[in-house]
């Protein structure tokens, strides 16, 4: 049966406070399909658990998708809010989880999915202990493997706060194994292993990582993950990374503004000897650290590893996922260019370098 044939089967139902949604897995979702992807978010949670072509079954954020149909929470494409790490300790006894609440609640579908330019949704959630609330407009081209989507948190606290917005794709077998290459555009990056008061030092540059004062390359997870997290500033105008696996013909890319997502994490998990999991993580802070230790150290490399929301007070941010099918001696990925409306990548190979280009329009609000 193919992936077509089992959207067009599953049932909807009515949920209360929300438009009509689709039942993929036992698991209220919204999906999404267009001419040549087809994109599914979990209402659990607001993960996005699905992201593939139509004309192939492997789905490259398949990893923890499987669980409680009625319980809420971090699965593939998931959103660290209102924080990146653990609560205090004094927070944890408030009940404040590890990567804050946007994991742990259900998410109300605003606008069930409808065609136009592109295939839409919209969505939000209430985050009670942070006073938070987040919406989501997710928007998949008709004829292109290309996700945008754009998230506005707003502070519905009566006073400003400190928070944190990362963005937590997160790839798994089969697209993830010992082949699969991961690229980017990040350069300075420290260790999160390394001791504070300066885990800065040393520093490090992608894609090198030091595991016992040896050079550790990050494109690559065979059989050791340490360390298992490494962070990274983003210089240029845009922020970019990919994972390749070119023994299964796929390429998965995220694009995004430095000005709104500074800093890359990357987190890698091997079990059993294999590869389980690589997070491919963006956000506004690169220490994995409760706000009071972030609030001491201020900034790394001069970005700053928190954001502010005064009362009342909203902010957007914006990304790109996109797909492409790569021949099976793909090198990895060398650049993305975004430009003159279209995204450009390009093989990291010696010689000629092949292109891989698709049609965007204007990804990111002025």
């Amino acid at each position: 049966m193919t992936q077509r044939t089992i959207l067009l089967a599953i049932l909807l139902l009515v949920l209360p406070n929300a438009r009509a949604a689709t039942i993929v897995d036992g698991r209220e979702s919204v999906v999404l399909e267009g001419g040549k992807a087809t994109v599914v978010v979990d209402l659990g949670g607001g993960s996005i658990v699905r992201f593939q072509l139509n004309e192939s079954p492997l789905n490259p954020l398949g990893w923890n998708n499987q669980g409680p149909a009625g319980e809420a929470r971090s699965m593939a494409h998931f959103l660290c809010l209102d924080r990146w790490g653990a609560p205090s300790k004094a927070e944890e006894a408030n009940g404040m989880p590890f990567h804050g609440e946007a994991t742990r609640v259900r998410w109300k579908e605003l606008r069930e999915p409808g065609s136009g330019g592109a295939v839409q949704a919209e969505m939000e959630a209430a985050l009670p202990l942070a006073g938070l609330r987040v919406r989501r407009r997710i928007q998949l081209a008709v004829n292109e493997a290309l996700l945008r989507v754009t998230e506005q948190v707003t502070n519905n606290n009566k006073l400003g706060r400190v928070y944190n917005m990362v963005q937590h794709p997160t790839i798994g077998p089969p697209f993830l194994d010992e082949t699969t290459i991961v690229d980017a555009n990040a350069r300075q990056g420290f260790m999160q292993s390394s001791p504070l008061p300066n885990p800065e030092q040393p520093a490090v540059f992608w894609p090198q990582a030091l595991r016992d004062g040896q050079p550790v390359n990050l494109r690559h997870l065979t059989d050791n993950p340490n360390p298992n997290v490494v962070s990274f500033i983003i210089e240029q105008e845009y922020g970019w990374v990919t994972a390749t696996n070119a023994g299964r013909g796929l390429l998965l890319g995220y694009l995004w503004k430095k000005s709104e997502y500074p800093w890359l994490n990357i987190w890698r998990h091997v079990q059993d000897g294999k590869p389980l999991a690589r997070g491919l993580e963006f956000g506004t802070t690169g220490l994995h650290q409760p706000f009071g230790v972030l609030l001491e150290k201020g900034r790394i490399f001069g970005r700053a590893l928190y954001a502010y929301l005064d009362a009342g007070e909203s902010a957007s941010r914006s990304y790109a996922a996109f797909l492409f099918p790569i021949p099976k001696d793909y090198q990895g990925v060398a650049e993305v260019r975004y430009e003159n409306g279209r995204i450009i990548v390009v093989e990291r190979i010696d010689g000629q370098r092949r292109e891989l280009s698709m049609v965007a329009g204007e990804l990111f609000p002025q």
